[in-house]
């Protein structure tokens, strides 16, 4: 674990901090805080008596923000020297925020709630560093019945799992997908592996 062992004036000068980020947060809620901020306080849940601001700075540079840092694996983490304590409150700390993105996504068509679905899969896949595809299963209503990540890895070698989707659809009683995958370079431009997997869809499905 980073830090060192504070004296008693360090002990205090934290524990006085702390006690103002909590004030600040349950009163005026999280509009204000800075992203270091943030997360000083989340760290400071597991690494109790130690100033863990610089801590915060130091990983928010490092990993490039925030959504990256929560985004990496436990592994990554764990590498970067934090306890395990500290990784799984990264770690749920990520869970519960997709979780409260995708509550605006479920029970309503996924055609009437866009916005919301492309701001839950930005939280989800946008900052992971490898190709990752989902798969999201609508009934007839287009509504969302099951969100899942099938695979990490390319496009190219997700190409020859057609058959184990459709298996999975019916099994869901889904009567639609969206199949989405990330671009961890950052260009958003289709690969010609993307449009391999389109052509490979478009064949075996009859489209």
């Amino acid at each position: 674990m980073h830090g060192h062992a504070p004296n008693k004036t360090e002990a205090i000068g934290s524990g006085g901090h702390r006690a103002r980020l909590r004030q600040r947060l349950l009163e005026g809620g999280p509009e204000g805080f800075h992203d270091y901020e943030l997360l000083e306080y989340l760290l400071a849940l597991t690494i109790p008596r130690v100033d863990t601001k610089p801590l915060a700075k130091r990983l928010l540079h490092d990993f490039g923000g925030i959504g990256p840092l929560l985004s990496a694996s436990p592994q990554t983490l764990a590498r970067d020297g934090l306890s395990e304590a500290t990784v799984a409150a990264l770690k749920i700390a990520q869970a519960t925020a997709l979780r409260l993105l995708e509550t605006r996504i479920e029970q309503r068509p996924i055609l009437a709630s866009w916005d919301a679905l492309g701001d839950y899969l930005h939280a989800a896949m946008a900052h992971a560093r490898v190709e990752e595809v989902r798969i999201l299963f609508l009934n007839a209503k287009n509504m969302l019945i099951a969100n899942e990540a099938l695979w990490q890895g390319s496009v190219d070698e997700a190409s020859v799992h057609v058959r184990e989707v459709i298996a999975r659809a019916i099994v869901l009683g889904a009567t639609a997908l969206i199949i989405v995958h990330n671009h961890p370079s950052g260009d958003p431009s289709p690969s010609s592996q993307d449009i391999r997997l389109t052509a490979t869809w478009s064949m075996r499905a009859g489209i």
